[in-house]
């Protein structure tokens, strides 16, 4: 196991690759090219920069997060063969530059999805949080301008205002997808990307849903152990693998993360270690690591 941290780039990260390499245990990032737009072909001579960028600082890219997944193919529209290949064009680049994760994830029109960006916590420090309540108040249109004053002029990804412009489109291009017709068009993605995959050795590692339901009646199907497992078995390849994020699985008080690291063994490609502290079942923020109950450091020790 290898300790990362995530860094989006000398243009956009405040936080410097010197820096990094100061925290004790850290190696490699993970990062992106993070200004380009889903669907979009990764040139071998801009991974190579970004990889050479890296290394002069005395560390190495350890993985992809993310290679963002068009909307197109979420939702097999007409155009979705033309996405996909630009995909499998990007993961070979990425292959022959030797880079071997991609964490990506499948939720359609929100990422990640958060109602504050800085709730202050009782030692002063301030957290990301969510609030069921503040979302079922919420028209979908404004969930952006919601929370966009806490982002002191960072783009977040996922969230990215060129595309939150389009949210009303958006919308209108899910309305007749549910979790079944979103399981197959993953089906069908990961069918397509799974030869190039293999060909390169990159570890494909989808991020869970978060949080993990439905928000503003949307699917989502990467949430828990029995829909996580059926994606296994659907594309049974061992580049077919997880994100196992324990704070996005960990939103549902439902998820045994213990039980479900155990059933992955093997497909685990990447992990983010997050805590969270419930003030209710569906009112939670990100807490440290010490502050957890048992089932937290068990997932630390397995």
């Amino acid at each position: 196991m290898e300790m990362t941290l995530r860094w989006y780039g000398s243009d956009f990260d405040t936080v410097t690759l010197e820096q990094i390499r100061q925290i004790p245990g850290v190696t490699g990032v993970i990062t992106t090219l993070y200004d380009t737009a889903p669907g979009e072909i990764w040139s071998r001579e801009r991974i190579r920069a970004m990889k050479n960028e890296v290394a002069a600082a005395g560390l190495h890219i350890s993985g992809i997060e993310s290679v963002n997944v068009h909307d197109a193919i979420k939702t097999g529209s007409d155009d979705c063969d033309k996405y996909i290949d630009n995909y499998i064009a990007t993961l070979e680049n990425l292959g022959k530059e030797d880079i071997h994760l991609v964490c990506y994830n499948f939720m359609p029109v929100f990422d990640w999805t958060r109602t504050e960006l800085a709730r202050r916590r009782s030692d002063g420090s301030t957290v990301l949080a969510y609030t069921q309540e503040a979302v079922d108040s919420l028209n979908p249109e404004d969930m952006f301008d919601s929370i966009v004053s806490d982002t002191n002029g960072t783009v977040m990804p996922g969230w990215e205002p060129e595309r939150m412009a389009h949210i009303k489109e958006l919308f209108a291009m899910y309305k007749n997808i549910d979790n079944e017709k979103l399981f197959a068009n993953l089906k069908y993605f990961l069918e397509r990307i799974m030869p190039v995959c293999d060909r390169y050795d990159i570890d494909m590692a989808i991020h869970p849903d978060d949080p993990a339901w439905s928000v503003f009646e949307l699917p989502r199907i990467i949430i828990n152990k029995t829909n996580i497992l059926r994606m296994m078995h659907m594309v049974d390849n061992p580049h077919n693998g997880v994100t196992f994020c324990s704070g996005s699985y960990g939103t549902n008080l439902e998820n045994d993360l213990p039980d479900m690291i155990r059933s992955l063994k093997g497909r685990i490609h990447f992990a983010h270690v997050r805590n969270l502290k419930f003030n209710s079942p569906t009112d939670f923020e990100e807490a440290a690591h010490l502050s957890s109950d048992g089932s937290f450091l068990t997932c630390l020790r397995l």
